[in-house]
């Protein structure tokens, strides 16, 4: 069984290029952000103020169920039944999914999840801490990252493409304020895991930081 852990800052491509190699490799692509979003999605549905109100979060999770669909265009969220993988990319869903992540009985419900998946199957997955915290003995760890001005481009172009209406400069601000909440949180801070590779994409368009990620993941395991 061969696992890959992705990490990475919001909008270095995680989802992307994890979504490729897993293709490539035949692998199973598992999408960790898109778990917690799909539990902020939940949260900002039901009116819950996620930083104040964890005891509704709490109860939240006791009834919630959370699957995950491999099809031919990737990884889907079921939530309760639903699915909702086209909801949770917004700005919104964004910021209250790093609010979220912070919580460390939200974190565990996720951990017990993404492990068990893991377990299971040749993997690539993606996240803040994977290599660190959720797959520690991982086979291969790679922390993807680029300039915050060129994960905000990205970003912006994204979501322009979905139809969603915002500025670049609500969008890098976003990245910075994921950043600063994803690398100072108490539980399981976005870090470089001691043994992990780094690949900068600043200066790489989509297929060539595909490219790189797959020649570390060979290289690594061959």
């Amino acid at each position: 069984m061969i696992n890959v852990a992705l990490d990475g800052p919001s909008g270095a491509g995680k989802s992307t290029i994890a979504r490729e190699a897993a293709k490539i490799f035949d692998f199973t692509y598992i999408d960790t952000g898109a778990m917690f979003r799909s539990l902020a999605f939940k949260a900002l549905r039901e009116n819950i103020n996620i930083k104040s109100e964890e005891g509704k979060v709490e109860a939240m999770l006791q009834n919630t169920t959370l699957d995950i669909a491999r099809m031919d265009d990737g990884q889907h969220m079921i939530l309760d039944g639903c699915d909702i993988t086209g909801f949770i990319r917004t700005p919104e869903v964004s910021k209250a999914a790093s609010d979220i992540a912070v919580i460390p009985f939200v974190r565990q419900w996720l951990l017990e999840a993404e492990r068990g998946v893991a377990s299971k199957c040749n993997c690539i997955m993606d996240g803040r801490d994977i290599g660190t915290s959720v797959l520690p003995d991982a086979d291969v760890k790679i922390f993807l990252t680029a300039s915050p001005e060129a994960r905000a481009k990205r970003r912006l172009a994204e979501l322009k493409e979905k139809g969603v209406d915002v500025s670049y400069d609500e969008v890098l601000a976003e990245m910075k304020y994921r950043d600063k909440q994803d690398s100072n949180r108490a539980v399981s801070p976005l870090k470089m895991a001691d043994d992990a590779i780094l690949a900068d994409t600043t200066e790489l368009d989509l297929e060539e930081s595909i490219a790189l990620v797959c020649d570390i993941i060979r290289k690594v395991t061959h």
